[in-house]
């Protein structure tokens, strides 16, 4: 028997809504298995969900049943069969197979139990990534993850920004030089990309509104909650906007992403056991000078130190849903952010409760005030003289921010840890799988 005309593959959760004597293929891995006399109950899942299929001795044969008494769980198989109302009150409807046939067998024991009956650690969990995997609560962590990766995609595109990829080796720092992982590029010193920064300020001297998401990679040997070596950024730059206009299209992008949630993956959500947080725009502001005057209630912070996590946990306190902290010190800023005056840039950062989700501005686009920020900053000018040409070019006004969507997906799916949002997550300790 083979899989013609008559017979069409469903997926679990199409097989409910199936008429009976329907003929259909059912594919996936075998969860349970349950002998009874003549008959073999199995539980097959895909990415879909569960369906029951039924062996009865008396349609497959001794051969056809033995095929189900070798079966080891999480083998994949294919099953022939007709569709068929159920007698157990958990399973509505069912497949009558009509022939059975393991397409790849599996070897227990296994590292970690699959279907989250049993406890396993992160480590052993990340360790036996694929076959985590099909544990629903962790699949659906990443059905979610797909999609906030198309909402995102798709707000940009209707906001007219174009998609764009930048070079992931470079020949320069974008953040002059700090946690950069070194290589060697032939007879050349090259890293790997922290960031797309000066790439997309480029860019939008023709494009004018860019957007990219991609890898970067970041060799911090922090063992936090929320840092990770290599991480999914979402960046866009935009001419001709400022740094309030840019967190406008911030809030655009994450209150879409909860709608589109929403309504794509509710079930999804209840296998977490989550509710998706409240977004109202506009978003909750306040001044990173109104932030100290804030934490100075509890504790003494200096004017011009940068926020702490105990200092964000305290606000995350205070602001409990997104909100933004805007015109931080200009000293600790990165070069390329413009002043608002002596003391202040023309930043901001994206919270949420004590995370920071994503961190922006508005951008210099006049070459000498980037070359005194640069030195400002103990930074060498030449280093950058790349990108500083291109200002010679005539370089629009320009702002645009960077968003963490791991973290982003942490906030969603209620995780505390990013590696459980990354599919193969690299820190100072993991290298593999």
């Amino acid at each position: 028997m083979s899989a013609g005309s008559q017979f069409k593959r469903y997926y679990s959760k199409e097989i409910l809504g199936l008429p009976e004597e329907t003929k259909c293929i059912v594919r996936g891995w075998v969860e349970d298995i349950r002998p009874l006399g003549k008959l073999m109950f199995i539980t097959v899942r895909d990415r879909t969900g569960l369906a029951q299929i039924v062996l009865n001795r008396n349609i497959v044969g001794e051969e056809g049943f033995a095929v189900g008494e070798n079966l080891t769980r999480q083998s994949v198989i294919e099953a022939f069969g007709k569709v068929q109302k159920s007698r157990s009150q958990n399973v509505l409807m069912e497949v009558l197979v009509e022939k059975l046939t393991v397409l790849s067998r599996s070897s227990p024991p296994f590292p970690i139990d699959p279907t989250g009956r049993v406890f396993s650690s992160l480590d052993k969990r990340l360790d036996a990534r694929a076959l985590d995997l099909r544990n629903p609560q962790v699949m659906a962590i990443f059905k979610i993850r797909h999609t906030v990766l198309k909402s995102i995609r798709e707000t940009f595109y209707r906001l007219g920004f174009i998609e764009v990829n930048t070079p992931k080796i470079i020949g320069q720092a974008a953040e002059g030089g700090a946690n950069l992982f070194k290589l060697t590029y032939f007879d050349k010193k090259a890293y790997l990309a922290q960031s797309p920064q000066l790439y997309k300020e480029q860019l939008t001297m023709s494009l004018e509104k860019v957007f990219e998401i991609a890898q970067y990679f970041r060799a911090e040997k922090s063992n936090t909650l929320r840092h990770v070596c290599e991480f999914t950024s979402l960046d866009m730059e935009a001419a001709y906007m400022d740094e309030f206009e840019v967190m406008e299209v911030a809030e655009e992008v994450v209150c879409n992403v909860l709608k589109d949630v929403e309504k794509e993956n509710s079930e999804e959500l209840n296998i977490l056991r989550v509710k998706l947080p409240r977004a109202e725009r506009p978003f909750k502001r306040i001044s990173y000078t109104e932030a100290i005057e804030k934490l100075n209630k509890k504790r003494r912070i200096e004017w011009g130190e940068d926020l702490q996590t105990k200092d964000l946990r305290m606000l995350g306190r205070v602001f409990k849903e997104f909100y933004f902290i805007y015109h931080w010190p200009l000293a600790i800023k990165p070069f390329y952010i413009e002043r608002l005056d002596e003391r202040l840039s023309r930043s901001f950062d994206l919270m949420y409760g004590y995370l920071e989700l994503a961190s922006g501005g508005k951008r210099v686009s006049d070459r000498q005030e980037l070359e005194k920020r640069l030195i400002e900053q103990k930074l060498d000018p030449k280093d950058f003289e790349y990108h500083l040409r291109t200002f010679n070019y005539g370089m629009p006004p320009h702002s645009g921010w960077g968003l963490g969507v791991d973290r982003l997906l942490m906030v969603i799916t209620g995780k505390d840890n990013i590696r459980e949002t990354i599919l193969y997550p690299r820190d100072p300790r993991r290298l593999v799988p």
